[in-house]
């Protein structure tokens, strides 16, 4: 089976920070996770899901949506089968369900096959 489970959400005030995690197991990860770009994605309450930053199956490159670059950084772990979300400088409209995602093959925007259920991060003014 495929498993995708997030943490670290929570509730922050504005201005501060948060990092999420990302853990895969089962038998398609266990051996290959480094053959899966991976990405984070979110959706705010009556908005469609969008994309926010993804990383590389080596995690040399990464990729993030304009309204966090400077603020987000995305990493990985192969040897933990773990990726990362470091949120800085949060701001309210960062409000939302964070998923994290994978996909075979580069990182990209779209196409992830297999998804985690979602951590509720909620920033007050």
């Amino acid at each position: 089976q495929v498993q995708l489970v997030e943490s670290g959400g929570g509730l922050v005030q504005a201005g501060g920070s948060l990092r999420l995690s990302c853990a895969a197991s089962g038998r398609t990860f266990r051996r290959t996770f480094s053959s899966y770009a991976m990405g984070w994605f979110r959706q705010a309450p009556g908005k469609e899901r969008e994309f926010v930053a993804a990383i590389s199956r080596s995690g040399d490159n990464t990729y993030y949506t304009d309204s966090v670059k400077g603020r987000f950084t995305i990493s990985r772990d192969n040897a933990k089968n773990t990726v990362y979300l470091q949120m800085n400088s949060l701001k309210p409209d960062d409000t939302a369900v964070y998923y994290c995602a994978a996909r075979p093959g580069p990182a990209t925007t779209t196409g992830y096959d297999y998804w985690g259920q979602g951590t509720q991060v909620t920033v007050s003014s």
